[in-house]
């Protein structure tokens, strides 16, 4: 990646012990400025201190672009709008990884790998027994994508001259791991995708078909399942990416990066938000359905008490992903004819958001996670699998950042700095001769 064009030649002064030190700056294609500090700490010995990561960047990067101020999602410049009301998951899944929309036969290419790649190695398949009772789906699929790799190995050596199979192969597999794990964890025969199904029809059919009720495919629910993983497909240098991106660097291959992208998003900071929003919706009914007690603890800055799905630590104003997904949401509602009273809740605190003074001058509205729970649950998915749907979307956008840090000549292997805060050096005294530790607080 070049990134030559971007230095303006313009410098930022720092001066630093009565020195001055010019730091270049570079502006990107939508006017994101930056200050390059690459050189700071060979010609200063400073570095930066910069606790998670929030103003800095640590890559360049043409997949997506965020602007949480003016509430826009772009992937590789499409609006997300536009790409959730006109594609499919697959079409997207295929621009985020290559940077561009697949004519119509690289998208009938891509599905025919998809097809081809769907089933498990049947050792894999045994894995699943092998599981406590209980076990966490995002464990499991952790350990199965990462198991990939030691069935094939094929794909470990000159990966990003198979970077193309690699790529279906996991976006189809991933599925059929998710929807195995759902039905051995209920106990029920597996049942094997199907090659006259869509990605998503697939999905579904492997979820819930049964031989004593056989499953039909509503077309509402397949394009809002659809709709709900471009929404995912890529957010940016988020938690989850940026581990795959760490991790990569050390050129660890595609499927074990991606594990440990998973392990990451399974975190209740991360990916597990729509999975809180179910639960606290439970916690609100078990009240007797008083939700006004809980708006006004919300709104109580004493109260530990906070509204899960609304707000969002990027977009400043409105989550541009929540009217589409609302609407989606409605749909399939509807299509279901779906009677549950936790939807009647959430129906309600979303009222309450879109109105009441407090939320709309602090950006409280309801974020993606809000509605893509309320979407889960009517569709019969439980919650504990929320994670997991999150992480079949994001799956093309960890794929085309590991890909594009794989291509970059300018990256290097992840490796953040410190400022070190314990003790000076000590003396090593004998055992006999050693005090009662007291270091709990260092």
């Amino acid at each position: 990646m070049k990134l030559d064009k971007y230095y303006t030649g313009e410098t930022a002064k720092v001066n630093l012990d009565g020195k001055d030190y010019e730091l270049p700056i570079l502006i990107g294609e939508e006017g994101e400025k930056a200050i390059d500090i690459s050189a700071l700490r060979s010609q200063s010995g400073y570095i930066t201190l910069d606790y998670g990561y929030m103003n800095t960047g640590s890559c360049a990067s043409a997949i997506t672009y965020l602007d949480g101020e003016n509430s826009v999602l772009n992937y590789r410049g499409y609006s997300i709008d536009e790409l959730a009301d006109k594609c499919i998951f697959v079409e997207v899944a295929y621009l985020l990884i290559h940077g561009c929309l697949p004519t119509e036969a690289e998208l009938a290419n891509f599905q025919d790998m998809m097809r081809r790649y769907a089933l498990l190695h049947e050792d894999m398949v045994h894995f699943f027994d092998r599981f406590p009772p209980g076990s966490p789906p995002m464990s499991i699929l952790s350990s199965m994508v990462n198991s990939l790799c030691v069935f094939y190995p094929e794909m470990v050596n000159n990966p990003m001259e198979k970077i193309d199979k690699m790529a279906a192969r996991i976006i189809s597999k991933v599925r059929t791991i998710a929807a195995f794990s759902y039905r051995k964890a209920m106990g029920h025969q597996l049942v094997y995708p199907r090659h006259d199904y869509s990605y998503c029809a697939n999905f579904l059919n492997m979820m819930f078909d049964s031989p004593v009720e056989p499953y039909e495919v509503n077309p509402v629910v397949v394009s809002a399942l659809n709709k709900l993983l471009i929404l995912h497909g890529d957010h940016e240098q988020n938690c989850s990416t940026s581990t795959v991106r760490m991790v990569g660097s050390a050129h660890v291959n595609l499927y074990a990066s991606i594990s440990a992208g998973i392990s990451a998003l399974w975190g209740p900071l991360h990916g597990g938000a729509n999975q809180a929003v179910i639960e606290m919706l439970q916690r609100i009914h078990r009240s007797r359905g008083n939700y006004r007690t809980f708006i006004d603890k919300a709104k109580d800055p004493k109260d530990p008490f906070r509204l899960v799905g609304f707000g969002h630590r990027v977009y400043k104003s409105h989550d541009p992903r929540c009217t589409i997904i609302k609407n989606a949401c409605n749909d399939v509602l509807k299509a279901l004819n779906v009677k549950d009273p936790l939807l009647d809740i959430a129906r309600e605190l979303e009222e309450v958001a879109l109105n009441d003074d407090y939320f709309k001058e602090r950006n409280l509205y309801p974020n993606v996670d809000f509605y893509s729970g309320i979407i889960y649950k009517a569709i019969g998915i439980p919650s504990d699998m929320f994670t997991v749907m999150f992480a079949v979307g994001r799956l093309p956008g960890w794929i085309a950042h590991w890909k594009e840090m794989r291509n970059d000549k300018n990256y290097r292997i992840g490796r953040p700095r410190q400022i070190y805060v314990g003790p000076t050096t000590r003396r090593l005294s004998p055992i006999g001769a050693r005090g009662v530790c007291n270091c709990e607080n260092i």
